[in-house]
């Protein structure tokens, strides 16, 4: 085997291993979707055409689309509790089916679209959080969402111990703890340019511009096709973009 197919395997194994973790993302806005079929009446949310358009002005949505979401984010945020919020264990709800289920990668996420630390994701973060997975949202937001939701311990940097944990306990995959070890290895030894057993910013964007497929799940098409997804949506909706 020469050097670039070896090269290009270890790249594959890699994207393997990451991809599952952002993978959870496209889960989680899945099970919005599924919320549809959720028939208990959601919380009325108090949101102005005027707050629609601001809110549109700061993320990738179109007025419409921000419309479209705030009906996805009513029918989550009122799965166990109707206070027109999304709690942690709604989120968990929705994706692993119980709220009493331990998730690494899903408390990190959570932490993430929680902007105002909180303990709660209030409509306005949620539709900003979702603008960074937009088709359209830039490779540079993409790269910084991944690194700190890779970042479990926020210390800045990605470590090696946090990440082997994480991939082994939470993303699922059918691998060995021997098997995986040797993957981070080359990771690392790809990754770590200043070899101080850690992946700082730098490194991280230096080492997924090297390997986009690493950002693969970064990106929901259908987020673009928002309004559409859902015919009762449109019906109803008495905004004009």
């Amino acid at each position: 085997m020469d050097r670039s197919s070896s090269s290009l395997e270890i790249s594959e194994r890699i994207c393997a291993v990451f991809i599952p973790l952002i993978g959870i993302i496209q889960a989680v806005v899945l099970s919005f979707t599924a919320c549809f079929d959720h028939h208990l009446p959601p919380k009325k949310l108090q949101y102005t055409i005027d707050d629609l358009r601001r809110i549109a002005s700061n993320s990738l949505f179109t007025v419409n689309e921000v419309e479209a979401l705030l009906e996805l984010f009513k029918k989550l945020s009122n799965s166990i509790i109707d206070d027109g919020l999304i709690h942690k264990d709604d989120l968990k709800l929705a994706l692993l089916k119980t709220p009493a289920s331990d998730n690494l990668i899903l408390d990190r996420l959570f932490a993430l679209f929680d902007e105002k630390k909180n303990g709660a994701i209030e409509f306005e973060e949620f539709a900003r959080a979702l603008s960074v997975f937009h088709p359209r949202a830039p490779m540079e937001a993409k790269i910084d969402f991944a690194f700190r939701l890779y970042d479990l311990r926020q210390t800045g940097f990605i470590e090696r111990e946090e990440m082997l944990n994480a991939i082994l306990l939470e993303s699922g995959l059918q691998i060995s703890e021997e098997s995986l070890e040797v993957i981070i290895d080359n990771t690392f030894a790809d990754a770590d340019a200043d070899k101080d057993g850690k992946i700082n910013k730098v490194e991280w964007k230096a080492f997924a511009t090297q390997h986009p497929n690493l950002l693969k799940n970064m990106t929901l098409p259908y987020l673009r096709d928002i309004t559409t997804m859902f015919p009762s949506f449109i019906f109803k909706t008495e905004v004009e973009d």
